[in-house]
């Protein structure tokens, strides 16, 4: 037996058609963080599988002497001089559908604790990860396409401005607390949050992600599912991108053949027209149906004489502010009949061949982006921005003027992010980024009457610990995702990042913040 054990390893107590043990595949289910390379199993050539790689390419048999160059992952080979032993069996090539190229159910089922570069260990709940299952098995892409899904947001902190619930102070005090001494501030487009691929060609699409016939790229929502119904008009979306990558020399300068990108995409009853329909619409339509019958005959009681405490002012306030509410959702919604009704804002580069740019700074993300929306600005906007010293009253003054006026001409708002992508104080990560949304794009997430100030007071006591809290590792997941993506890291183990973000996504937070 220790005989045995010595020439074989651990075997399944079969032999094969040779006359050979049967060795136990451990590496078709080895789970661990480091890479192993390791022999004494000759194959035709070398195999990636799992973070392990065989690299016995049978020199004494007579098949070649391989040498993994380490860290580049290279691998290097010379062809054997003479066959010095006979082999038993023949070298066999390695298993063409290999194992981490699949995905197993045993992965992502239970409680799991995904380690992260930026958050350390983050655990995953058994009934998270099984909603997240159902989500990713029912109505995601293609898992191949999945490579990144965006965290949430967190709001500011309550302001006491009057007649206001969030207010730029707030977001630049936060930062300024923690010791970031600059930040960006980007107009918060009002649309759906959209993950874009776009390779090269599908010769690209096949090779880097695996996928065959679905064309050279993929529009993904925040939580993985497919972003068009129309996948005509996607193939259309796709190739104007591509198209712009191209003209602005993208391939070249990045030595890249696809791009994944954090973007906005608009108008927001592009993708959100059934909620429009049934929850929005459907609140305006009855308050315009019903308030001014109710005004109406309070006016008349009123004539008769009859006092009515205020009530007839109270119903006309109601009034004014579903006018208000109404006028708030429409402005971001208009018909798509085709590609040249859409707008896609880019804030993100994420990633291209072998670099996940978290590394660069938001500045950065901003004019490069620039660059590419200025090719084909028909379908390309490229987001307005301004960079603020905190520790300059003028810059922040300035930057919260430019939200009073984008905020008074019907925008939502903008978000307040650190200079640096990724921001840290004494080794703890700060919040990515902090939205700041204003007066009357609020009133479409908190109802017409959220600005009675019996309500904006009960408003102002929300927590954000939850949300703030959930932002942080989802953030920490999908950056996680990205990276092991890069460096080519099994499917799996990207995928253990990005059904953790769906899980997360299933804990329950207040909606509205």
């Amino acid at each position: 037996m220790l005989r045995e054990f010595a020439l074989y390893g651990e075997t399944t107590g079969e032999t094969d058609e040779f006359g050979l043990p049967v060795r136990v595949n451990w590496a078709e289910d080895y789970r661990g963080q480091a890479m192993v390379v390791y022999g004494h199993t000759p194959l035709a050539d070398a195999e990636w599988l799992n973070r392990t790689i065989n690299i016995d390419t049978g020199c004494v048999f007579g098949g070649k002497l391989t040498a993994l160059r380490y860290p580049e992952r290279e691998l290097v080979s010379v062809p054997a001089r003479q066959v010095y032993y006979e082999p038993a069996k023949p070298l066999v090539p390695p298993t063409p559908a290999r194992a981490d190229d699949m995905l197993d159910i045993d992965d992502v089922l239970e409680k799991r604790i995904v380690s992260t570069r930026l958050h350390g260990k983050i655990t995953v709940r058994e009934e998270n990860a099984r909603a997240a299952l159902e989500v990713m098995s029912r109505f995601a892409v293609d898992p191949r396409w999945l490579i990144y899904l965006p965290p949430t947001m967190s709001p500011s902190e309550t302001t006491q401005e009057p007649g206001l619930l969030e207010h730029p102070a707030e977001a630049f005090e936060y930062y300024r607390h923690h010791g970031v001494e600059r930040v960006v501030c980007e107009q918060k487009h009002m649309g759906s949050r959209a993950v874009v691929i776009a390779c090269r060609d599908e010769a690209v699409a096949e090779k880097r992600f695996g996928v065959t016939g679905e064309g050279a790229g993929i529009c993904y929502t925040r939580t993985g599912r497919q972003f068009f119904d129309d996948l005509a008009l996607e193939t259309e979306f796709i190739g104007r991108i591509r198209r712009a990558l191209d003209t602005a020399g993208f391939w070249e300068e990045f030595n890249t053949d696809w791009a994944c990108l954090d973007c906005e995409l608009m108008p927001w009853s592009a993708k959100a027209q059934e909620l429009l329909r049934r929850q929005y619409a459907a609140v305006g339509a009855a308050a315009r149906a019903g308030l001014p019958a109710v005004t109406v005959a309070l006016a008349q009681a009123a004539a008769r004489g009859i006092d009515l405490g205020g009530l007839a002012e109270r119903y006309a306030e109601r009034e004014t502010m579903t006018g208000q509410f109404t006028a708030a959702y429409r402005q971001y919604c208009w018909p798509v009949q085709g590609i040249g009704d859409l707008k896609l804002a880019p804030f993100h580069l994420l990633a291209t061949e072998g670099a996940a740019h978290a590394d660069k700074d938001h500045v950065w993300h901003m004019e490069t982006l620039a660059k590419i929306c200025r090719v084909d600005e028909d379908l390309l906007l490229a987001t307005p921005y301004r960079s603020v010293e905190l520790n300059d009253p003028a810059a922040v003054a300035e930057s919260i003027r430019w939200w009073e006026e984008l905020t008074a001409a019907g925008g939502e708002g903008m978000v307040v992010k650190p200079f640096d992508f990724i921001a840290t104080q004494r080794g703890s990560q700060l919040q990515p980024a902090v939205k700041c949304r204003g007066r009357e794009y609020l009133r479409i997430i908190y109802g017409p009457e959220y600005t009675v100030p019996e309500h904006l007071e009960r408003l102002r006591a929300r927590g954000l610990a939850s949300k703030r809290g959930l932002a942080l590792r989802e953030f920490a997941l999908g950056i996680e995702a990205l990276e092991r993506f890069v460096r080519r890291d099994p499917l799996y183990a990207v995928h253990e990042c990005i059904f953790g973000v769906l899980a997360l996504e299933s804990v329950p937070v207040d909606p509205r913040l």
